[in-house]
Formats: structure tokens, C-alpha cells, sequence
């Protein structure tokens, strides 16, 4: 079945991306993140101690399931194509600054409209960042910008990250090798298996229908074409179901949970996002499908994204949650401190050079 046929199957897939993030929560994953690539990699890059932040250290499944479900699929469906070359350095970049502003915002745009759907209204404020981000990468798109070509490459060479994941995996569930978050985010998590088949069944629909948070809205910016955003309407829909259902919902700035106030730093963090996003060829969850269907560029913006989380949190980058005050302790308003501060304002100019710079355009 081609589940890119028209918008009606699209935003049917995109409804099933949503009850398998809806059933994940509903298992035991954070319920207000259910499925957010950054957040997951970040506590990926915990569990192998590149950080050693205790509340968030779990080897996730989900994540191996994305990138195994892609490269699966497109091995059945003859899709799967071994590419490298295309400035990977720069890909790496983007992939540390993607997570940087995901991490000031806390989610990446998967997780933005999970919490939209939760009734968050920071949420909503950082989709106009976003928006924002992904318009200002149209138009470096529209002044030449290209990383380059991506050249064929050994088939093994795509096989390198799945493998590794599948490894990592392994050995988290059958050794003591991996940190374990005992309180906080990492400690709540669906059951193995099952965030394993979710994220396998998620992967292959998201490569299947080319799903892409950032490239919904490229389209709809570009060429006035709405299939790829139809996906994202039927997850939000269905995860707005789910909210108002288990009495996840509450519409509010405050008292959200993994959650800040800090308006400028929301659209920042997003607009980051957004922007890194375009000029990387898709968002977090893009690249995760795919680096899982061959492209070994893609495969090295999630080891940005790896790295730059490890960076976050031993620097002091990430933003922190709000909180409300306790007998013991004040409140606190959270969002990033000062070197979060600046390193999202030079990520962002980071983005500028590199999008708008002559020399990156197509000759």
C-alpha cells in the first residue's frame, strides 16, 4: 500500500503514529513526551556516560526502533540507497545545534506538538519560532544554499548505525555496563519490547510516508503543497484524544510538566531548530529515517545530536523545568541559564554564516 497516496492516507498514517505514541505513554513512557527524538537521544547519551545527569540516563528503544523500522522497510521495499560526502562536518554541526535549541526549548518538534496537544501554550509560542526557523532556511534554500551532492557508497556503509544501536541495546538489557536514571524522565519507560515494536512500526511509517516536522511546513512555505503537514494533523489529533481522555490536558503557560515559561527561549530554541532543520534536510526524527535507510550523512547528524547532548547538560546548556514552590524549597521560573543563553544566540549565528554564505551556495 502506498501510504503516500493522497492526504486522507497520510493523516490516516500519522493517526497511527499517534496511537503508538499514545500507547507508549500510556505504558510508561514520561506522558507528556511519549515519543521526542531529542529527549531519547539525549537520555541514549546518558546511558553510555557522555553526561552524567542521573534523572536522564536510559538506553532507548524507541530510537533503535526508528532507525531499524526505516532501514527494514526500505531493504523490503528496494529503497534503501548507501550515500556519504555531503559536507559531513557541517552535518555534524547542525546536529549539535538542532539539539542545543531542543534542549533549551525541552523537545524537539515531535515532542513541541505532543505538548501542543497536552494544552501547553509555551508549546504553541515555540511553533512560531519554528515556523519562523523554517521559513529563514527557505531562504537560504532560495539563495543557492546546498551541502552538496551526497555520492553512492559501500552498501555495509549504511549498515554500520543500526547495527551499532542493535548492539547498544543488547547490551543494556544483559549487562551492567549502561547508567539507569532511578528517578526523573529516565526512569519512566514503557516496557522493553514493546517501545521496541513501537519505535520499529513508527520507523517504517515515517519512512514510508517521508515524514517530517520541518519539511511539513518547508512545503507548505515553498510550494503551497499541505501532503506532509496532514501527517502531523492526524498525530496531533490523535495525541489531543488521548490528553483529554487520561486528563493530560491543561490549557496554561504554567504548571506544565518538563516545561518553562521563558518565552524568548522557547522561540529561540525552536527557531534554532527550524532553521538547522531545513538547511540539514530534515528534523530530528527525519534524520533518525534517514540514516536508518542508507544515508551515512544522516547517520553523522545524529551523532551530532548525540554529542551535542552530552555537551548540554555537562555545560550547564539545556534549559531547565519549572516549578512550582514546595515548603522546602522556592519556586523556580527554569529555562536555560547563561550559557544556554549564549550558546543558542551563537548557534543561531552559526546558522546565518553557514545557510547565507557565498560559498555554500550552488554554483
Amino acid at each position: 500500500m502506498n501510504l503516500a497516496a493522497n492526504k486522507k492516507t497520510l493523516a490516516a498514517s500519522g493517526a497511527v503514529l499517534g496511537l503508538i505514541a499514545a500507547l507508549l505513554a500510556y505504558t510508561g513512557n514520561p506522558k507528556n513526551m511519549a515519543i521526542c527524538v531529542a529527549c531519547f537521544i539525549r537520555d541514549i547519551s546518558g546511558a553510555v556516560k557522555l553526561h552524567t545527569t542521573g534523572t536522564v540516563q536510559y538506553m532507548r528503544p524507541e530510537i533503535v526502533g526508528f532507525v531499524c523500522g526505516a532501514f527494514l522497510i526500505a531493504l523490503i521495499t528496494k529503497e534503501y540507497r548507501s550515500t556519504a560526502g555531503s559536507s559531513p562536518m557541517i552535518r555534524f554541526l547542525l546536529g549539535v545545534i538542532m539539539m542545543i535549541g531542543s534542549l533549551v526549548f525541552l523537545g524537539c518538534p515531535l515532542r513541541m506538538v505532543i505538548r501542543m496537544s497536552a494544552g501547553d501554550l509555551n508549546a504553541y509560542v515555540a511553533l512560531i519560532g519554528f515556523v519562523g526557523g523554517v521559513y529563514t532556511g527557505t531562504l537560504a534554500l532560495k539563495h543557492g544554499f546546498s551541502l552538496g551532492r551526497a555520492y553512492p557508497a559501500e552498501k555495509a556503509s549504511g549498515y554500520i548505525l543500526p547495527a551499532v544501536l542493535v548492539i547498544l541495546l543488547v547490551l543494556s538489557v544483559t549487562t551492567t555496563l549502561f547508567a539507569f536514571s532511578e528517578s526523573g524522565p529516565g526512569s519512566m519507560h514503557a516496557p522493553v519490547l514493546l517501545a521496541l515494536g513501537g519505535g520499529l512500526v513508527f520507523g517504517a511509517i515515517a519512512q514510508r510516508t517521508r515524514t517530517c516536522f520541518a519539511g511539513s511546513i518547508r512545503d507548505v512555505l515553498l510550494m503551497q503543497n499541505f501532503d506532509l503537514i496532514s501527517i502531523i494533523g492526524g498525530f496531533f489529533a490523535v495525541m489531543l484524544v488521548f490528553n483529554l481522555a487520561t486528563g493530560g490536558f491543561k490549557l496554561s503557560f504554567a504548571g506544565q510538566p518538563v516545561a518553562h515559561s521563558q518565552h524568548l527561549w522557547n522561540f529561540l530554541g525552536m527557531y534554532a531548530v527550524g532553521f538547522a532543520a531545513v538547511l540539514a534536510g530534515g528534523c530530528p526524527l527525519r534524520q533518525l529515517i534517514l540514516a536508518g535507510q542508507g544515508s551515512s550523512d544522516s547517520a553523522v547528524t545524529f551523532l551530532g545530536l548525540l554529542v551535542g547532548a552530552a555537551f548540554c547538560h555537562n555545560f550547564g546548556l539545556a534549559g531547565a523545568a519549572a516549578a512550582a514552590a514546595t515548603a522546602d524549597t522556592p519556586a523556580v521560573a527554569g529555562g536555560p541559564g547563561i550559557n544556554g543563553q549564549v550558546a543558542l544566540i551563537a548557534s543561531i549565528v552559526i546558522l546565518f554564516v553557514i545557510g547565507f554564505s557565498p560559498k555554500n551556495r550552488k554554483n
